[in-house]
């Protein structure tokens, strides 16, 4: 088993060598999945400092890799070859690696049977984070995560997905396309972001309130996502 992770609120400011450390270890990881041929985007703390509220500190930080269900186990291979410990983690949604203290989660099922899809590959978004420029998954994809995975033990994600909103510049079609994994606890949050004078258009609170209470006939959000103005 790997060490227990610690909570970096009770601790002091971190050190130049906290961030050096997990930079080391998230391009090692990054590098051996890329070596091994297998797609993938990042998910977790790092795309949500990214996307939504610019908040990250390393200690305690792991990396999340979101792989295709029939690569995870290739992905752990090639993090064990290339020097990290592993283990099988969850193995219903989640497998492990670790180096230098820092955890690598290699996760191909997230909450509510959320998997890596070629929509989510095509819509990843390649942006900057501390240096080096990492393939996210998108603002969207990421919003319905956090939504769909927030609770008793993930308060934070709740926030992170309303600083999401906050930033604007989304693709409400694509949301409610994904929301469908989740529609109450979708629409809980948007009605709380309207709430709090975020930017989420009434539209997508009605229809996504129409599917809640089992309206489908004629229901777009049931077929592809379509390309159509975001306002």
């Amino acid at each position: 088993m790997f060490a227990e992770r610690h909570d970096a609120t009770s601790q002091g400011p971190p050190s130049g060598r906290d961030e050096e450390r997990f930079l080391e270890v998230l391009d090692r990881a990054i590098d051996a999945i890329r070596s091994g041929g297998i797609p993938f985007v990042i998910i977790g703390g790092i795309a949500s400092a990214a996307l939504g509220r610019p908040r990250w500190d390393p200690r305690g930080a792991d990396v999340d890799l979101f792989v295709r269900a029939q690569d995870a186990e290739a992905a752990l291979r090639s993090l064990s070859e290339a020097g990290f410990g592993t283990e099988q983690g969850e193995p219903h949604w989640v497998l492990r690696a670790a180096l230098n203290g820092i955890t690598v989660d290699v996760i191909f099922r997230a909450a509510g049977d959320l998997y890596l899809d070629d929509e989510m590959l095509s819509r990843a978004e390649l942006r900057e984070f501390r240096g080096r420029e990492l393939p996210l998954v998108s603002r969207e994809d990421l919003l319905v995560m956090k939504a769909l995975a927030f609770g008793e033990e993930t308060p934070s994600y709740w926030h992170e997905a309303l600083g999401i909103i906050a930033r604007g510049e989304l693709d409400w079609d694509y949301v409610l396309y994904r929301a469908r994994h989740g529609t109450k606890r979708v629409l809980s949050l948007l009605v709380y972001a309207q709430s709090n004078d975020l930017p989420v258009p009434p539209r997508s609170v009605r229809e996504l309130f129409e599917l809640t209470e089992g309206g489908t006939e004629g229901d777009p959000w049931t077929e592809e996502p379509r390309t159509l103005p975001t306002t």
